[in-house]
């Protein structure tokens, strides 16, 4: 599990990232799951779009680049929705409704795994 931080305002984002890169992980990605706890995050690598289909709670999703920096943010997407898709993106992490204001994480910082 990797700690998420935004490095352009020093907070810790999540504590328990997973990573999701292989075709199957990113394929399940939150579906299926009944919670999405405080401090989790899943990072969805290699990806431009998430949808939120059988998932019974709204998430969070951040966009970034390859070099870490968040392209975009949907917030609170609620669940059977699909997520917008940007050609500028790498990976998306998606983070438990409500994080992204509580870490007041916006579009143009630049983030880190520890």
């Amino acid at each position: 599990m990797l700690e998420l931080v935004n490095l352009s305002n020093g907070k810790i984002i999540a504590s328990d990232v997973r990573v999701a890169d292989s075709f199957f992980q990113r394929l399940k990605g939150l579906m299926f799951t009944k919670t999405f706890d405080s401090g989790s995050g899943l990072h969805i690598i290699p990806c431009r779009s998430v949808h939120t289909f059988f998932m019974n709670y709204a998430i969070d999703i951040l966009y970034v680049n390859e070099r870490l920096e968040v392209v975009a943010i949907d917030e609170a997407i609620k669940p059977n929705k699909v997520g917008k898709a940007y050609q500028a993106v790498h990976s998306v992490i998606e983070l438990p409704a409500g994080v992204t204001k509580q870490t007041e994480t916006t579009v143009g910082n630049t983030i880190t795994f520890n």
